[in-house]
């Protein structure tokens, strides 16, 4: 089991996560607008490259969408007392992939297989 100390860095990793997350989609808002289609203003190839950089804002919202839904589970989890147990075996993930993902949900074991299609 975590120790109290353990579970108070993990949160506070985690809520600083948090505030990132939300920050980087705030900042992301902008870069995934609609491109202007009057091609007076922008270039065709300038255009191109607006809605390609557009196009890759839209990847990381989504991205940023989903981490963010994951440490919001991980911080509810440690209010739960559940906090780093494998969702899927029940022992506890290592510490060492909790300080590098804090939002884990499987151990390192139980990730591979669900990788590799085996769960």
């Amino acid at each position: 089991m975590l120790t109290d100390k353990q579970l108070d860095h993990f949160r506070d990793m985690l809520e600083h996560s948090r505030l990132e997350l939300r920050e980087l989609l705030n900042i992301s808002t902008e870069a995934s607008r609609t491109v202007a289609l009057d091609q007076t203003m922008v270039g065709r190839l300038s255009r191109m490259d607006a809605l390609q950089q557009q196009q890759m804002s839209h990847a990381s919202r989504a991205t940023y969408r989903k981490r963010l839904v994951a440490v919001e589970q991980a911080l509810q989890s440690l209010d739960d007392g559940e906090y780093g147990l494998c969702e899927q075996c029940g022992e506890l993930i290592d510490t060492r992939r909790l300080e590098i993902k804090p939002e884990s949900v499987r151990c390192i074991g139980c990730q591979q297989l669900s990788e590799t299609g085996g769960a």
